[in-house]
């Protein structure tokens, strides 16, 4: 008898211990964490916003997007990118079209931090370059100007970032 309750109070005690830790991992998990990396280097740790990073090197605006902010940014993927006819993103990353690049980069930024929640209730946002972007929401789709908002909500140091399907161009 003493040695299964011996066994039983071991046995209990690991389920104990196994308890603790699963419910220490799952909190891990289920709590956000801090966003503790900025715009830019959240971009470049995604890995699906290479073109966009090479656009804001060419255009000059990696220390703007690495600056306090708060910013949100409309992040077109690679994918995106490549929706463009052949050509367009190396033309607008040669220094003499560095102006229209940046005029196309800023359009896809609006000063502040705004939430998916917020935008789904907007017709517009104001953009860095002083053009609006039109904001549409479809069923659960939300569409700004051309573009499909398919993440949303990636919480950065300095702002957010939400991911688009397509490269949105000024007017």
């Amino acid at each position: 008898m003493k040695r299964s309750m011996k066994h039983m109070v071991r046995m209990t005690s690991i389920a104990t211990a196994a308890a603790l830790v699963l419910s220490l991992a799952i909190g891990a998990y289920a709590r956000p964490k801090a966003a503790s990396q900025d715009i830019v280097d959240t971009a470049v740790a995604a890995g699906s916003f290479k073109t966009l990073t090479t656009a804001l090197q060419a255009a000059g605006l990696v220390d703007t997007l690495k600056g306090k902010g708060p910013f949100t940014v409309f992040a077109p993927t690679d994918e995106a990118f490549a929706k463009l006819p052949p050509g367009t993103v190396e033309d607008l990353l040669k220094p003499e079209n560095k102006e229209k690049l940046v005029a196309i980069l800023t359009y896809h930024v609006v000063p502040g931090k705004v939430m998916a929640a917020q935008i789904a209730k907007m017709s517009s946002l104001k953009t860095l370059n002083g053009q609006s972007l039109a904001i549409s929401v479809d069923g659960g789709t939300v569409m700004v100007d051309n573009a499909k908002v398919f993440k949303t909500d990636i919480l950065c140091s300095n702002g957010v970032i939400h991911v688009i399907d397509s490269v949105m161009l000024p007017k």
